[in-house]
């Protein structure tokens, strides 16, 4: 078994399954490894997806990442980052956070409440004003 190891290796794989403790979960939030492409002279690079703001975040701390995976896959394993911008694949399935969740459809205002909204907006003409002042109204006042 340690031959194989020495061999082969964790791999991307082992990677995938345990990144979120190799990184951390701040990071593991924006970023997913893709590949490890091996080189045969010099150390492996680290091919990672990054959702798109994060990218500048995840390339300033990309010497960190690099030691939090090799203490992982062994000395020396990774010796550079390739950082590519998209989705993240687990995005989907992610739990969602306030900051993520999307808000709660608003629900349709009672007849009272529409008919107050109505009144407050009967001085103004019709026209596109009226309509996405009325829209807004609903918006701001259903419960």
């Amino acid at each position: 078994m340690k031959a194989l190891d020495e061999r082969f290796g964790q791999g991307i794989h082992g990677l995938e399954a345990r990144w979120r403790e190799v990184v951390g979960d701040a990071l593991a939030r924006h970023c997913e490894p893709v590949k490890l492409a091996k080189a045969r002279a010099s150390a492996a690079s680290l091919e990672i997806r990054v959702d798109g703001p994060s990218a500048s975040l995840i390339q300033h701390q990309s010497e960190e990442i690099i030691a939090r995976v090799n203490m992982f896959l062994g000395h020396g394993a990774v010796g550079r980052l390739r950082i590519i911008q998209g989705p993240l694949r687990g995005s989907a399935s992610r739990k969602l956070t306030p900051q993520t969740a999307r808000p709660a459809p608003n629900r349709p205002l009672d007849a009272a409440a529409e008919k107050d909204l109505a009144e407050r907006l009967a001085g103004l003409a019709e026209g596109p004003l009226r309509q996405a002042l009325t829209k807004l109204g609903r918006k701001v006042l259903s419960p």
